[in-house]
């Protein structure tokens, strides 16, 4: 292999690993996106959860329905 060759292809397996580092990272960026959506999904979940639970406990216990306003 004459030094021509060798210099086409090692900077062809530069673009190559340059291109393939890029597509990692931009799919490193899709993963941590969903990861984020996910998140933020079981929490507004459990928000939800968590109002529901405390509106079915004031309806059964009776709890903030009057206030006591003397003192």
């Amino acid at each position: 292999m004459d030094l021509i060759s060798a210099i086409t292809n090692f900077d062809q397996a530069t673009s190559l690993s340059t291109f393939q580092i890029q597509v990692a990272a931009k799919i490193l960026d899709i993963d941590k996106s969903q990861g984020n959506s996910a998140v933020q999904l079981i929490a507004a979940a459990t928000q939800g959860f968590n109002q529901a639970g405390d509106a079915l406990v004031a309806a059964a216990t009776g709890l903030g329905g009057q206030v006591d306003v003397h003192a």
